[in-house]
């Protein structure tokens, strides 16, 4: 009995110097990238539902030194996405919509895009050109767009699709806005509302929501600004004040591709749901994660809103990244091994350092500190 004890306490003892050698390295990694001003923001890492490793780096205001703290709020960007697909698919099995429905059903200005259907939205393989470039040369940037905007300019200019439905995937961000206008069109609420009662409120999510900053801005506590760092004038400064960033105001007003923002410890409790049927059946769950099939029968590797990786070191994984100016975002799920990483960043000159957390995690080939 004694050398069984014995034994286990060993096995103990090594497992708590395994996770502590991890922390370590982790914070070593982390801690070099912040002094090299190659990361600006909050990081949670967690194994099993468990945090591992919670850190912030840096100012969440840089006028008034204001630090970033773990109930910091960041722009997601495109990682907003998932949570778009994940309403379009509470839509789905509540009988509001069908996947394979042409978008037309409930945008009927774009009628003239016959065969592309929600389906082909959520996965990228519709084919309809980014309304970022369109808009850039066509949109009176003394407003601020919305995404009736969007629908109204491809309605009056109706630009050529880049290939046929399904027969191609190229990354859209045109098609997750129509999205939030097909959330309201089923739903009869905004895309703000339908996300808040479907998806924050019953994951207790308190510090996420939509958010449109310059478009209906509010007073929010211990909101991460995000910054560029301006060559000229030798700091970092609010996109706003910078010509070729301008964008961020007068595309402000457009949801579904980006604006949600969030926490890492929200994110923790997205990811946790993830694993569960809270929000969806198993068999929707499931389609959220499978890689869409193009017409040849080849396979993409993008889902519902997070790009599909069956890797063979770490088993499935799914993720998204987002970029917008000032912001850097990533959620990376373990789904096989159930790690999460999950990194929000409010400056744009900074790395996204995942392959050298999941060697850290996994113990696997040494690190390199990014000089």
């Amino acid at each position: 009995m004694k050398r069984l004890i014995l034994a286990i306490s060993l096995i103990l003892i090594g497992q708590l110097t395994f996770g502590q050698d991890r922390i370590k390295k982790l914070d070593s990694l982390l801690t070099a990238m912040h002094s090299n001003e190659n990361l600006n923001g909050n990081i949670l890492i967690a194994e099993e539902g468990k945090v591992m490793y919670k850190k912030s780096f840096g100012n969440a205001d840089e006028d008034t030194k204001q630090k970033l703290n773990e109930n910091s709020i960041f722009e997601l960007a495109s990682c907003s996405k998932q949570f778009t697909a994940m309403a379009i698919m509470i839509l789905k099995e509540k009988g509001k919509l069908n996947l394979d429905d042409n978008i037309s059903k409930f945008i009927p200005e774009l009628a003239n895009y016959k065969n592309i259907t929600i389906k082909n939205l959520l996965n990228h393989t519709g084919g309809l050109p980014d309304y970022m470039d369109l808009m850039d040369s066509l949109f009176d940037k003394s407003k601020i767009a919305t995404n009736k905007d969007i629908i109204a300019l491809f309605s009056k200019v109706q630009p050529k699709i880049l290939f046929a439905p399904n027969t191609k995937y190229e990354y859209s961000n045109t098609g997750y806005a129509l999205l939030a206008s097909i959330i309201e069109k089923a739903s009869g609420q905004s895309y703000a509302d339908f996300l808040q009662n479907n998806i924050f409120k019953p994951l207790k999510m308190t510090r996420s929501f939509v958010y449109t900053r310059r478009f209906a801005p509010k007073n929010i506590d211990n909101y991460a600004f995000g910054y560029i760092y301006s060559d000229s004038l030798k700091k970092y400064i609010l996109p706003d004040d910078l010509t070729e960033t301008k964008s961020v105001i007068w595309l402000d007003g457009i949801v579904g591709d980006g604006c949600v923002n969030s926490t890492i410890n929200d994110l923790l409790k997205w990811d946790r749901a993830l694993y569960t049927n809270k929000l969806l059946s198993k068999n929707g769950m499931k389609e959220l994660f499978e890689a869409a099939t193009l017409n040849d029968k080849s396979k993409t590797k993008y889902g519902f809103g997070w790009v599909i990786d069956d890797n063979a070191d770490f088993g499935k994984i799914v993720s998204h990244g987002g970029v917008w100016p000032g912001y850097v975002t990533y959620i990376e799920r373990h789904i096989a091994n159930d790690k999460t990483i999950i990194i929000l960043q409010n400056h744009d000159n900074v790395s996204i350092p995942f392959k050298h957390i999941r060697s850290i995690l996994y113990n696997r080939s040494h690190y390199h500190q990014r000089k």
